[in-house]
C-alpha cells in the first residue's frame, strides 16, 4: 500500500458515485461551448450563488425558472433583473418551494440548487423521487471553465471545518505576489461563475468550498486540494457527523497534483488516503511542528517547505517567518499558513514569493481582530467563529479572557470546549437563545466561573443584544484581561449574519471606548 507520509498515492477504483454520466445529455455538458441550448433548468434560491448560476444559464441559452421561498423587497429586485435578461419564469414565496416546477410546460431536466438548501428538502426531494439530477453552482463551474479562445484557469481548493477564508485569501496573495492572475472565489464572496466569466483571463482560481456546495458536486479535478481540519459543525443540515465528514472528504477527489492534508487531524489524512486520485498526484501534509519530508512545517520559528523540493530528506526552503503573520500568530494561523504555501507551491510560486504573499495579506474582519483597548483591556472581534473548533483557535491565543459567547448552536457541543479552555476564563457573558448546552457546560465544567447571561432585552434585537453584552463584559474586564466574542455558534437566531453580530460587537465597544474616554 502507498504510503501518504511519503508523499506516495494510490489510484483508487473509481466508486462511479457521478450521477451525471447516467444521463446522456448533461454528460456531454462539458465546456461553455456544449450544447446548452433549450436546456430546462430550475434553479432553487437566488441568493448570491443561486443568481449567478441563473444568469450563467440564461447567457448559455438555457430555459430557467428560478425559485426562492423568500418573496422579500431585495429578492424581487433580483427577480425583474433575471426576468428582463430571459428568465423564463421567477416564483417567490413559500409556495413556490413545495413542489417542483415545470419548465415551458415541460418536465425540468436539471435542477441547481443553492448551498444552503438542504438535501431533504421537499423540492429537492421531489427532484430525487422524479428521477431530475441536483447540481450545486460549483458543478455547474466546474463543467463551462473551459471555452473556446480563453485560458482555463487551473483550480486549488479549500475547505474545512475552520479558516477557510483565511487560507484563501492567504492563498490568492502568494499567488499573485508569484506573479499569476489569481483570484479567491467561492464560499468566500465571489461566485465561482462571475469569475469564470470575467473579462479577465486568471491563471489559478483559490477556491473555497462549504461541505454544502461539496455535496452537489461530482465532476471537480483540482491541481491540488486541501481539508483544513474537520470538526462537528452542520450536523442539522447533513444529518450527521459522518455524513458531514463524507462531504468534506469529496475536496480530494480526482485531485491531480497535490492532495494536502493536516498532520494533526487524522481525519484529513484518512480522507487523502481514501480519495480517487489522478495518478501522480501526491500527498502533502503540513504542521505547525517540524516537518517530515513531504510536509511544510516550522522550523526555529521560520515556515519551511520539505515538500515541493528535489532532496526532501536533507533539504528544506525557507518560507517566512511566524512573525510575518498577521494580526496574531496563532497555531492555528500558521497552519493555514502552511496549508496555503503548499497549494501556492504546488501551482509553482517559488519560496521567496510565498513569504512575499504572506506578507502582504491583510486578514479579514471578525477573525481575532483587535478592535480596541481600553483601560488595558483588549477587545477582539472573532464572530468568524461560528463553531466550538473556531472558537477554540482563538481562545488559545489568549491568557485571561471574559468571552462573549453563543448563538445558534448547529447541533453542536461546547462540552470539550469549556473544559479545555477553563482555566483561562475570567467570565462569560452568554448570548443566544440556544445556549442550553453552553450554559451546562460552564455550570459542570467551570462552576467557579461568573456567568452572565444577556436577558431583561428583546432578544430578536441583536444590536440591543450585543450593547448590552459589552456592557456587562467591561463590568467584569480587569487591566490585562482580553474580551474575545467568539461565540462557538451561528448567528442567524439574533443577528441577520456573522458580519452583522461582528460590526454590532464592534459599533458597541466604540461607544463603550467613547464614554469612557
Amino acid at each position: 500500500m502507498a504510503d501518504p507520509q511519503r508523499g506516495e498515492l494510490p489510484v483508487i477504483a473509481a466508486r462511479n458515485a457521478n450521477p451525471v454520466l447516467n444521463d446522456a445529455r448533461l454528460e456531454g455538458l462539458t465546456s461553455w461551448d456544449a450544447d446548452w441550448q433549450g436546456l430546462r433548468v430550475v434553479v432553487v434560491g437566488i441568493g448570491i450563488s443561486g443568481f449567478a448560476a441563473a444568469d450563467t444559464l440564461i447567457e448559455l441559452g438555457a430555459r430557467v425558472v428560478v425559485v426562492d421561498g423568500q418573496d422579500s423587497e431585495q429578492n424581487r429586485a433580483k427577480a425583474e433583473t433575471l426576468r428582463i435578461v430571459g428568465a423564463a419564469e421567477v416564483l417567490l414565496g413559500e409556495p413556490a418551494m413545495v413542489a417542483l416546477p415545470a419548465v415551458d410546460g415541460m418536465h425540468p431536466e436539471l435542477v441547481v440548487t443553492s448551498p444552503g438548501v438542504r438535501p431533504g428538502h421537499p423540492l429537492l426531494a421531489a427532484a430525487v423521487g422524479e428521477g431530475v439530477q441536483i447540481w450545486g453552482d460549483v458543478e455547474l463551474a466546474w463543467r463551462i471553465r473551459e471555452r473556446a479562445g480563453r485560458k482555463t484557469a487551473e483550480w486549488l481548493c479549500i475547505t474545512g471545518t475552520n479558516g477557510k477564508t483565511t487560507t484563501v485569501q492567504m492563498t490568492e496573495a502568494m499567488l499573485q505576489a508569484g506573479g499569476l492572475k489569481a483570484i479567491a472565489v467561492g464560499n468566500v464572496g465571489t461566485p465561482i461563475l462571475d469569475a469564470l466569466r470575467d473579462p479577465v483571463e486568471y491563471d489559478v482560481l483559490a477556491v473555497e468550498l462549504s461541505s454544502f456546495q461539496l455535496h452537489w458536486q461530482y465532476s471537480l479535478s483540482p491541481l491540488a486540494a486541501v481539508c483544513l481540519n474537520v470538526a462537528e459543525d452542520h450536523v442539522d443540515w447533513h444529518g450527521g457527523f459522518d455524513e458531514y465528514v463524507a462531504d468534506k472528504s469529496r475536496v480530494y477527489e480526482n485531485c491531480k497534483l497535490a492532495a494536502v492534508y493536516n498532520a494533526a487531524d487524522e481525519r484529513t489524512l484518512r480522507m487523502v488516503e481514501e480519495a480517487d486520485v489522478v495518478e501522480g498526484c501526491r500527498a502533502i501534509g503540513f504542521t505547525a511542528g517540524h516537518p517530515e519530508p513531504s510536509m511544510l512545517g516550522v522550523v526555529e520559528d521560520l515556515l519551511v517547505d520539505r515538500a515541493f523540493l528535489q532532496d526532501r530528506r536533507n533539504q528544506a526552503f525557507e518560507l517566512a517567518a511566524v512573525t510575518d503573520l498577521k494580526p496574531v500568530p496563532t497555531v492555528h494561523g500558521v497552519a493555514n499558513a502552511l496549508a496555503a504555501a503548499a497549494l501556492a507551491r504546488a501551482a509553482g510560486v517559488d519560496p521567496e514569493d510565498i513569504g512575499t504573499g504572506l506578507r502582504a495579506f491583510e486578514p479579514g474582519a471578525y477573525r481575532i481582530q483587535p478592535v480596541a483597548k481600553t483601560h488595558g483591556v483588549v477587545w477582539v472581534n472573532d464572530s468568524k467563529a461560528t463553531n466550538p473548533h473556531a472558537a477554540d483557535a482563538s481562545l488559545s491565543a489568549f491568557d485571561s479572557v471574559v468571552w462573549i459567547a453563543g448563538g445558534l448552536a448547529k447541533g453542536t457541543d461546547t462540552h470539550d470546549l469549556v473544559a479545555r479552555h477553563a482555566k483561562r476564563l475570567r467570565a462569560v457573558v452568554v448570548i443566544g437563545t440556544d445556549n442550553e448546552k453552553l450554559l451546562a457546560a460552564l455550570t459542570e465544567l467551570a462552576p467557579e466561573v461568573p456567568v452572565i447571561p444577556v436577558d431583561g432585552i428583546d432578544l430578536h434585537d441583536g444590536d440591543a443584544v450585543m450593547a448590552r453584552a459589552v456592557e456587562s463584559a467591561q463590568r467584569v474586564a480587569v487591566d490585562g484581561d482580553t474580551v474575545l466574542m467568539a461565540p462557538a455558534a451561528a448567528s442567524m437566531d439574533q443577528f441577520r449574519d456573522y458580519a452583522h453580530r461582528g460590526d454590532a460587537f464592534t459599533n458597541s465597544v466604540a461607544a463603550l471606548v467613547e464614554r469612557l474616554s
